[in-house]
């Protein structure tokens, strides 16, 4: 057997929900252009991650890692959390839920 070296995607995103046991939901925002209309755009995408030692809190900015399937959802993983979220920045995020 050959070692390959994967490279695996990774994606940076704010933490949405953190309320399942070991699992994250992360969004990602990108900027795309209309193709007709030339206007640009963002697309917000959601993944489920894995966050084995629940360290992820909702507001977090992380790095995600593409992996193996761990469910039927989850085929990604934490690698890393890059910015930790504010007690301000979460409770903002709480209330434009609620509305």
């Amino acid at each position: 057997m050959e070692n390959k070296k994967v490279n695996n995607k990774k994606l940076e995103g704010t933490v949405t929900s953190d309320k399942m046991q070991k699992t994250i939901v992360v969004e990602i925002e990108r900027s795309k252009q209309h193709p007709r209309y030339k206007k640009t755009l963002k697309i917000r995408t959601s993944f489920k991650a894995h966050d084995e030692n629940n360290e992820a809190k909702k507001g977090d900015f992380v790095l995600i890692e593409e992996c193996r399937p761990l469910s039927k959802d989850k085929k990604w993983k934490l690698l890393s959390v890059i910015k930790k979220a504010t007690v301000e920045n979460a409770d903002e995020s709480v209330e434009v839920e609620n509305k």
